[in-house]
């Protein structure tokens, strides 16, 4: 992330599995050094690689480079920021410190009581007492809910809403598209469970990844259904909660659990993160579970479990624009020929036919970046739905044209 310290340009470094919290501030010149570390070259040959071939005494200058080199190495290696022994004892505290508490900790969804705070003004501060604080935080966030669901047209359909597709973007841009999906949901009789399945942004795992812990939101604590995770582990052993730890910075299940918790209360869920089955994994070596394998699973788990399952594919559609990697700025034309890529994809996922989605994604390489074809994929599969709706669909874009990330709210329907 770039920053700005007494005036002058570095950039932060932070590890986005947030093992570490803290950042690590270098001079822009380092990113230079730093995509060098791919675990091929050593100190030396990265020290080889960064000085001028015709520098004078290059040979001293190479050693004094490498010593530079290991000391950069040796901070990132603090920071969390390398593979290695460090790192691995990190994630050996983490998983005990969990453990421990027996939830994921609030990330993502704590900027729901922030973004109700400063729509009241921001003037009141909130209570010392902790036990207070969490009160008056329920309180925010829980109306903030209440409004956005009250604003939100209601879709009426014929049948009961046994699944939707709704955003993982953050509440600021995408909170009135999640409204949209979850008004379907006001006044529905209330499940035995409900399957979340999101994307992987930040972990390390390839592969489906599954979690025994509850999750904490300002509502309060949402339980893991165990007998159902204990289905799965019959089914798959324990390598679907190898990359468990991808769970703690993921956004992409967190944020709909305030929703699900204010429509339902307590009821428990299932939460996955399901790959892009388009895209290989790294090593084909069984020690990850495929997402084709995943589905399976759990819909034999599920069937076994019986009672009332709800679905809800975490995703997002097309990323575009200079921040991920295109060379012009998103402009209204590109807008428009994005939405019509959208909409043609999305009208072969209306069809129902997760195969057939999958084809077509296929065809055209995913080249406006859709993040979440694995979980689309998979709700759809798993559903079973008699019908499949489009709700809404937006853009949020920012003015400069930097970024353009597109979403919308899909109903599956009852047979």
């Amino acid at each position: 992330m770039p920053v700005q310290k007494e005036g002058k340009q570095f950039v932060a470094l932070r590890d986005p599995s947030m093992l570490i919290q803290q950042t690590m501030v270098v001079q822009p010149q380092a990113l230079q050094v730093i995509q060098l570390f791919e675990g091929e070259l050593s100190t030396a040959e990265i020290a080889d690689r960064i000085v001028a071939a015709e520098t004078p005494d290059r040979a001293t200058v190479v050693v004094e480079a490498q010593k530079q080199v290991e000391m950069l190495a040796g901070q990132m290696d603090q920071f969390g920021l390398l593979w290695g022994p460090t790192f691995d004892g990190y994630e050996t505290q983490m998983a005990e410190k969990l453990r421990e508490l027996g939830a994921f900790p609030i990330q993502a969804s704590g900027t729901l009581v922030q973004l109700a705070h400063q729509a009241q003004g921001g003037e009141t501060k909130p209570p010392e007492d902790i036990e207070e604080q969490k009160a008056w935080g329920k309180e925010l966030a829980v109306g903030m809910l209440e409004n956005w669901l009250q604003a939100a047209e209601d879709p009426e359909f014929d049948a009961p809403v046994i699944g939707l597709v709704v955003p993982h973007l953050d509440y600021v841009r995408g909170g009135e598209v999640y409204a949209s999906g979850y008004r379907a949901w006001v006044g529905a009789a209330k499940p035995d469970r409900v399957v979340i399945l999101g994307t992987n942004h930040f972990g390390m795992g390839d592969g489906a990844v599954m979690t025994r812990l509850d999750f904490e939101t300002p509502l309060g604590r949402v339980h893991a259904d165990q007998g159902v995770i204990d289905g799965m582990e019959k089914k798959l052993g324990d390598r679907i909660f190898k990359d468990e730890l991808d769970l703690l910075p993921e956004h992409s299940a967190e944020l709909h659990l305030p929703f699900i918790q204010h429509l339902f209360g307590d009821v428990p869920v299932v939460v996955g993160l399901v790959p892009d089955p388009l895209v290989p994994m790294i090593a084909d070596d069984g020690k990850r579970v495929s997402s084709e394998e995943f589905t399976t699973a759990l819909r034999e788990v599920l069937e076994k479990a019986g009672g009332i399952t709800y679905f809800v594919s975490s995703a997002d559609l097309s990323h575009v624009g200079p921040q991920f990697g295109e060379p012009k700025p998103v402009d209204d034309a590109r807008r428009v020929e994005v939405e019509r890529h959208d909409r043609e994809h999305l009208a072969k996922f209306l069809e129902n036919d997760s195969k057939g989605f999958l084809e077509a994604m296929e065809w055209c390489k995913n080249q406006t970046r859709w993040c979440s074809i694995g979980n689309m994929s998979a709700v759809a599969s798993l559903a079973s739905a008699g019908d499949v709706e489009l709700i809404d669909y937006r853009q949020a874009s920012d003015e400069r044209g930097a970024h353009l990330v597109s979403v919308a709210s899909i109903a599956f329907l009852a047979s």
